[in-house]
């Protein structure tokens, strides 16, 4: 077997950044500039987001996704109040609480789902619950999408209209985590516009390590009556949580950098291409049981146990799950990259079947 083989498929964050990124940055990196977000790149940042997502928006670059969701929720919801959210979402799931502690301790909720996806016909009836219990409940006043989802599947353009119009009716904002939102896009075939504020979305929190940065997500507001009073806060929400950066210039670079001529879809359709390279090898072999769709970059599959070691002997880096009781076998989550080659994903396929 090569031994250049890229045997990682843990997540899209284990990639080193994509090359345009790193030119970027390198090219950011002359001179003296103003500090906190009033260099060139940073200013350029608004017109740039407003151009591919066809709106008037306010944008603020932050490091981690963590950060982008914690600091766009406590925006949008006060300390008393609450966030509706799928129960798998990763605020919910895999954030360490920090939206609780950037909220100043409103509360997350989760509804379940079969795969990731909440369902719009189970919104109303949470919502009016929440409503009748008066001041005994702490009030929904954020909904939360995960676009797409933690289980590699995504929502159509309709879904998430039908979602946001539930919560718009009953005085909630709208959030999308979009960590892997270009993921989606390039699945749906659809704008950037289409599957976020054409389709209900106040608030985005943008992926851009997953997509090919370093180091570098942005919170976008799509500026509305509902959303304007929160951009006016954000500035000092960031300096308070530690998260502005002196020298913005060179997070503005990366944005600037994926957006400049589409590559940060174009790196997410290869990824997803792999995926599904991936997904018709694992489909051939018949002790391989896949439970979800695959709709972005994330495959889930349940192997023979005796195949898990074996990748594992031989290198391979992947996460496991708990398997569904009475499912024999492991549960396993696959993730493609701009960095995945067929090649490697052919020596995968190739390690299951020997």
């Amino acid at each position: 077997m090569r031994d250049d083989l890229r045997k990682n498929f843990a997540s899209d964050n284990v990639t080193p950044a994509c090359p345009a990124v790193m030119q970027a940055i390198a090219e950011a990196n002359t001179g003296n500039v103003p500090s906190y977000g009033h260099d060139d790149l940073s200013l350029a940042l608004n017109q740039r987001f407003g151009d591919v997502f066809q709106a008037e928006v306010a944008v603020f670059p932050v490091t981690t996704g963590t950060a982008a969701n914690s600091l766009a929720l406590s925006a949008m919801v006060p300390p008393y109040g609450s966030v509706l959210c799928d129960q798998s979402a990763h605020i919910n799931t895999e954030e360490g609480g920090a939206p609780e502690f950037f909220m100043q301790g409103a509360k997350l909720v989760g509804l379940p789902s079969p795969e990731g996806r909440m369902d719009p016909a189970s919104l109303p009836p949470t919502l009016q619950l929440n409503r009748s219990k008066g001041v005994l409940a702490p009030p929904f006043t954020a909904l939360s999408l995960t676009q797409a989802t933690e289980w590699g599947t995504t929502y159509s353009c309709e879904t998430i209209a039908a979602l946001s119009e539930s919560a718009h009716d009953h005085g909630l904002t709208v959030h999308m985590d979009g960590a892997r939102l270009g993921n989606a896009i390039a699945h749906l075939e659809c704008s950037p516009a289409d599957t976020t504020w054409k389709a209900g979305i106040d608030v985005l929190s943008f992926g851009g390590t997953k997509a090919g940065a370093m180091a570098a997500e942005a919170i976008v507001f799509f500026l509305n009556d509902r959303t304007r009073p929160m951009v006016d806060t954000m500035t000092r929400r960031i300096k308070r949580g530690g998260h502005l950066w002196s020298k913005q210039r060179f997070l503005s670079a990366q944005l600037l950098a994926l957006l400049h001529d589409g590559l940060w879809l174009g790196n997410c359709r290869h990824a997803n291409a792999m995926c599904q390279r991936l997904r018709h090898g694992l489909y051939k072999h018949p002790a391989v049981n896949l439970p979800f769709a695959t709709e972005s970059n994330e495959i889930f599959a349940v192997l023979p146990e005796a195949q898990v070691k074996q990748l594992h002997s031989e290198g391979y880096a992947f996460y496991t799950y708990p398997t569904p009781q009475g499912v024999p076998g492991q549960l396993v989550r696959f993730v493609t990259s701009f960095y995945t080659r067929p090649e490697d994903v052919d020596a995968l396929l190739e390690s299951l079947i020997s």
